[in-house]
């Protein structure tokens, strides 16, 4: 019997949340197509025949002088030294230098390279960039390319991870999907629904606080607020005639009711917040950690 935590590590917009969420075969991380979009850690439970893997999604590695950025790359950092192993995500369409500053962090844990978003490049090109990183073999474990799209190497990857785990009791139930609170599960959903309903820079002046959940058997009450920094985000929040403000509500129902399988009630109201996430307190205390 082998458990242990397995963090997933890469710049933004890597793939990190996609491959947690094909890993568990459930969708329980934020995915979106702007960056920076993952704030928090979120864990997911894979059992691997009598293995235990939990992963942990992490906020992309990037350089910014922006305070929360600063934090969110803090908690990415954090959990290579939590961790017994790492997943080193790294673009088929990347250079290696993301690669080099990652060996550079001291006391790696044992870590795989897998390269994503292959669908989107040749065979030759994949071929090229598994050459490009055989500098570097001395340092991994493996290098595995990962087709999300097409459902390539997902046991392979799992195999790979288990060879390497401690030998250790399982640390939660194995019937469990996920050790993160579902409340911040239900909170990134959120996000994701304002990330794919609002453009520009909305979405980074604005984030979620879910104050209450009631759960019966066949439906579950969400009341939450989305911050926003200032009165003409609130504004575009709400849209004309609250139409977006609707269009999140919508959005994060369909996401929240297929994570949990029951009927969704939320109720959202946007209030504002003045420099949230330039406050580090407010910032530690209620967004990221």
């Amino acid at each position: 019997m082998k458990s242990g935590f397995v963090s997933l590590i890469g710049r933004t917009n890597a793939g990190k949340s996609s491959l947690l969420n094909y890993l568990l075969g459930e969708k329980i991380s934020m995915v979106s197509h702007k960056v920076n979009a993952t704030r928090r850690k979120i864990n997911g439970i894979v059992m691997k025949d009598e293995n235990q893997i939990i992963f942990v999604d992490t906020p992309g590695l990037h350089d910014s002088n922006k305070m929360i950025n600063k934090l969110m790359i803090d908690v990415a950092i954090k959990s290579i030294g939590d961790a017994d192993m790492v997943l080193f995500l790294a673009s088929i369409h990347d250079d290696l230098s993301d690669y080099e500053k990652f060996l550079q962090i001291k006391n790696l844990p044992p870590h795989i390279v897998l390269l994503t978003k292959t669908d989107e490049a040749s065979n030759e090109k994949i071929a090229k960039k598994l050459t490009q990183y055989q500098q570097f073999q001395d340092k991994f474990r493996a290098i595995m390319p990962v087709n999300i799209k097409k459902n390539i190497y997902k046991a392979q990857i799992l195999n790979e991870i288990c060879k390497y785990l401690p030998e250790h009791e399982y640390y939660y139930d194995p019937q469990l999907l996920s050790s993160t609170n579902t409340k911040d599960i239900y909170r990134d959903f959120i996000l994701e629904a304002i990330f794919d309903s609002v453009s520009s820079e909305i979405p980074y002046s604005s984030d979620v606080v879910i104050n209450k959940v009631i759960e019966n058997e066949n439906l579950i009450s969400i009341y939450a607020d989305i911050i926003t920094d200032t009165q003409s985000h609130k504004k575009i929040l709400i849209g004309k005639n609250g139409d977006t403000v609707k269009r999140i509500g919508i959005k994060s129902k369909k996401l929240i009711s297929a994570f949990s399988k029951v009927k969704i009630f939320i109720n959202i109201k946007i209030i504002i917040k003045k420099d949230w996430n330039s406050n580090e307190n407010v910032a530690k205390k209620h967004f990221i950690y």
